[in-house]
């Protein structure tokens, strides 16, 4: 049995050679991940070169998931950096503003001053460094240190419970978009998703550049959270960012609320992924504690459908062992069972309710296999939404792009074949051949399929089962 899960890793410094991009796909890589943050367009452009070249040579397919560094808070640059002990007096600034404080910084969000008030909290450095707002003025912030901490330049600003006036997309979002458009990545991530409406401003940009990509909203602050169903619903897919999650919300909340967006995308069927710190001891560590094994194992239970390394594959040590320990957990989790999210499942349209028909026909039967065609992915979305833990998918198509985004779909193969559209009959004979060519298929094995035949002279969609002879 294939894995279900999918593995998506981040690609930096430790991972950026054609060898060790090699070893990721034999390893089990689905997805690669640009953090936009990081990355420089020139690497960008190798990175891509790259993946699509080994993904032809291997004939295994790899997706492309750019995500975008988005509107993000940060301080400036400081000359030296800043040791600040409890009880610290220091000045944020912004617009350029020269405090008399002894201890100041800028930051690069000229509304900080607006947003905020006395007695917020301000996160800086990933929650390591807590500020209490004392004072107000016009161009700066009078500001408590509550934790110990070395504050160094251009590090992140997170404001808890406080709306921001921040723009969807800044430009810098919007020049590597570009560059994703012109080198045909297969996702966009989309930072910071608060409302819908962020989301609607990039699927109006690619319509506008006729660009086929899919948008993952990444869920990092309390007003994602607010708005999640509204987001699901013009998202293609979804994200658990749970580091600046964790700290935009009380910690003890972060799984409830990990538990509910993949409970709420497995409703609404749409991907979902789980991302940030599955691994992160073993970014120095050759192997992960027993807590992160657990944490991994929770998320392939709740039956996401992908899991993400970050750091632990752009930077750390041993990037092709964190993938072989997630590949590991998530083959063995999948065989005691899921969360059972998917017995909600409720796509909404009546093609929907076809492949909803095809799926219950597979588990009745115990079939070896659903299959499905698709030339815009939605139909195995549908059938992915189900969950179907010990029947695989077999998704055919005949569009690459549809291809390599059915890499995030829970539990789907892709292949490529050639559709006949005069009679479907003979995409499914293709389809057969092929899979009985590769072995994946034998004598008597119970197949599930959502076809199409001709009646009356109209295509009508059917579920239909099928014996291996």
């Amino acid at each position: 049995m294939h894995r279900r899960t999918k593995i998506i890793a981040t690609l930096g410094p430790a991972t950026s050679s054609p060898e060790m991009l090699s070893k990721l796909i034999d390893a089990g890589m689905d997805i690669a991940r640009l953090n936009m943050s990081h990355a420089k367009t020139e690497d960008v452009r190798q990175a891509v070169e790259h993946i699509r070249r080994l993904s032809t040579e291997k004939d295994r397919r790899v997706g492309i998931l750019m995500d975008t560094q988005g509107p993000a808070i940060r301080t400036g640059d400081l000359l030296n950096a800043l040791d600040l002990s409890p009880g610290d007096r220091i000045a944020l600034t912004v617009r350029g503003e020269v405090s008399e404080e002894e201890q100041s910084v800028d930051v690069n969000y000229e509304h900080l001053v607006d947003d905020i008030s006395v007695d917020d909290i301000v996160l800086v450095d990933n929650g390591n460094i807590q500020l209490k707002v004392l004072e107000k003025h016009y161009n700066h912030l009078s500001c408590e240190v509550l934790t110990e901490g070395v504050l160094g330049s251009r590090r992140h600003i997170n404001l808890p419970g406080i709306r921001v006036n921040l723009p969807a997309l800044t430009e810098k979002d919007m020049a590597d978009i570009k560059l994703g458009i012109e080198l045909n990545v297969d996702f966009f991530a989309m930072s910071f998703v608060r409302e819908a409406d962020d989301v609607v401003k990039l699927k109006g940009i690619l319509e506008y550049n006729q660009a086929p990509q899919k948008i993952v909203a990444k869920l990092e602050d309390q007003q994602g959270v607010s708005n999640l169903d509204e987001i699901i619903e013009v998202a293609d897919a979804m994200m658990v960012a749970r580091g600046d999650l964790g700290i935009e919300c009380p910690y003890e909340e972060l799984p409830i609320i990990q538990r509910r967006v993949v409970k709420h995308c497995i409703r609404m069927g749409k991907p979902v992924i789980v991302a940030t710190h599955m691994l992160e001891s073993m970014i120095k560590s050759p192997s992960p504690t027993r807590a992160e094994v657990t944490d991994v194992a929770n998320a392939v239970f709740e039956q996401a459908d992908a899991v993400m390394l970050s750091g632990e594959t752009s930077i750390g040590q041993y990037p092709l062992q964190c993938l072989e320990v997630m590949d590991r957990i998530a083959r063995r989790i999948e065989r005691s069972g899921g969360a059972g999210y998917a017995a909600e499942a409720d796509p909404g349209d009546d093609f929907a309710k076809i492949v909803q028909s095809a799926c219950s026909l597979a588990m009745e039967v115990e079939a070896n296999g659903l299959i499905l065609f698709t030339r815009t992915g939605r139909t195995v979305r549908y059938g992915a939404c189900h969950r179907l833990s010990n029947i695989p998918i077999y998704a055919f198509t005949d569009n690459p792009v549809v291809l390599n985004q059915m890499t995030l779909y829970w539990g789907a193969c892709g292949y490529m074949i050639d559709f006949d559209d005069t009679d479907p009959a003979n995409n499914f004979k293709a389809a057969m051949q092929l899979l009985r060519e590769q072995d994946i298929l034998k004598h008597g094995d119970a197949i599930v399929s959502v076809t199409q035949v001709l009646a009356h002279g109209q295509l009508v969609d059917t579920v239909q089962m099928h014996r291996v002879e």
